[in-house]
C-alpha cells in the first residue's frame, strides 16, 4: 500500500503564532494609548480632582447665596440686609461713611 505524503510548507506552522502576536500587539497598544487606555485614565483622574474642587467652591457659594436669600425672603426682612441691598443698588452713602464692597 502506497501512501502519499504531502510536504508541509514551512510558513503554515507560523500563521497562528504570527496572528496571535499581531492581536496581542494591537490590543496592547490600544490598552495603553487608546481612548479608554491607561493614559486616558490618568487624565480623567486629574480632571475629576479639579472638578471636585470646583464643585466644593460652588457648593459653598450656593450655600452663602441661599443664606442671603433666606434673610431677604422669609417675610421679615432683616434691617442690615435691607440697608446693605439699598446701598449697593442705589449707590448711596452718607458723607461720613466709608463703604467697602465685596
Amino acid at each position: 500500500m502506497r501512501t502519499k505524503f504531502k510536504k508541509q510548507r514551512f510558513w503554515i506552522r507560523w500563521i497562528i503564532p504570527a496572528l496571535s502576536v499581531a492581536c496581542f500587539a494591537y490590543f496592547g497598544f490600544h490598552s495603553w494609548h487608546g481612548a479608554y487606555g491607561l493614559n486616558s485614565a490618568e487624565a480623567l483622574e486629574i480632571r475629576r480632582v479639579e472638578l471636585t474642587a470646583r464643585l466644593a467652591s460652588l457648593t459653598e457659594r450656593r450655600q452663602h447665596l441661599e443664606r442671603k436669600v433666606m434673610l431677604l425672603s422669609d417675610g421679615a426682612v432683616e434691617a442690615d440686609m435691607l440697608d446693605e441691598r439699598a446701598r449697593l443698588l442705589l449707590n448711596v452713602a452718607r458723607e461720613d461713611e466709608v463703604v467697602y464692597f465685596n
